[in-house]
Order: C-alpha cells, then sequence, then structure tokens
C-alpha cells in the first residue's frame, strides 16, 4: 500500500486520520496530511485503494463501487491504520481526530468508540452484534428521534438496536440495506 503519514517538526499535538474522497490518495490529500503536519499533528492517510488514483468521473465511480464491495475489508483497513497512528502519535488516551472526504466520510462514522459491537441498549437488557450495512439508516434515525429516541453514536447498528428495541420484529419491514 501507498500510506501516507507526515509528521510535525515539534512534539504532536495529536493524530488526526485523514480518509480519502472517492478520487483516491491523491496529490490534494497528501497536500492536506502535510498542512495537518505543519500545523502540528501527526496526519495518516490510508491507501484505501491500494496504489490506485482516478482522474475521471467514471474511473472514481469505479474505485468507489470496489471498494464498497469490500466494504469490510476496507473497515478492517481502517481499523489497523487507527491503531497505527495511536502507536506513533502514543497519546491513546486523548484518542484520535478523523477527518473523511467524500466517500471517506461514511467510514470515519465507523470509527465512535462507541459505535463498538457488540452494543448494548441504554437499559442494557438487549445486545446487538451486526454485520450489514443500513441504507436507510438516517431517515430511521430521524424517526426515532421523533419518537423521543437519544443517540450516542451516528452508527447503522445503533439505529438498527434502537429500532429493534422500539418496534420489536417489525422493524425489519422498515430496513433498507443488507
Amino acid at each position: 500500500m501507498s500510506d501516507y503519514v507526515v509528521k510535525p517538526k515539534a512534539a504532536p499535538r495529536g493524530g488526526i486520520l485523514v480518509l480519502h474522497a472517492w478520487w483516491g490518495l491523491n496529490d490534494t490529500i497528501k497536500a492536506f496530511c502535510t498542512r495537518l503536519a505543519e500545523s502540528g499533528f501527526v496526519a495518516f492517510a490510508p491507501d484505501l485503494y491500494h496504489g490506485q488514483v482516478a482522474d475521471t468521473i467514471a474511473g472514481a465511480e469505479s474505485l468507489g463501487q470496489a471498494l464498497d464491495a469490500n466494504h469490510l475489508q476496507a473497515k478492517a483497513e481502517i481499523a489497523e491504520a487507527t491503531k497505527f497512528l495511536n502507536e506513533r502519535v502514543g497519546q491513546a488516551e486523548r484518542g484520535l481526530a478523523v477527518i473523511g472526504f467524500s466517500l471517506g466520510a461514511y467510514y470515519a462514522l465507523d470509527l465512535s468508540a462507541a459505535a463498538a459491537q457488540p452494543m448494548h441498549s441504554p437499559d442494557g437488557r438487549y445486545v446487538l452484534a451486526y454485520n450489514g450495512e443500513i441504507y436507510n439508516f438516517r431517515e430511521l434515525r430521524r424517526e426515532l428521534e421523533a419518537l423521543g429516541e437519544k443517540f450516542a453514536t451516528t452508527s447503522d447498528s445503533e439505529v438498527l438496536l434502537r429500532a429493534l428495541v422500539r418496534w420489536g420484529p417489525e422493524a425489519v419491514r422498515k430496513l433498507d440495506g443488507m
């Protein structure tokens, strides 16, 4: 892989994981990482496309679709990138910042520690271990929030758990996903 890491000249103020847009780990993303390092942060951009960079919309769509088809591998690579960056910064207790551009923003949603699985309902009565993706989780979240549900994360897993607790088996009929 052609990941990109840039360190500041002085002691780091923290670490920032940068998840590239659908174009790939191109010069724009690398320049952004360099600017973060100049501001005192260790910036790390994992190459989710493994050396491929798009320069056309069709090429970006193709690379993005291939990544989506292997989203579990991408999520595992991002988890490894988080571990790598924490080791380089040496401030794991402070956590990391994450910046996701376009396609990268989607993957950034899964990084919250509160979104880790298995996930427990607020009262501890229910537990969810889930491997999949809810495409319409934002709409379901808004519906649940209108009913008074409060969320601790931005993950689709929490939406699924809250939907199952609130609606029971009927929740499955509302899901669009895999």
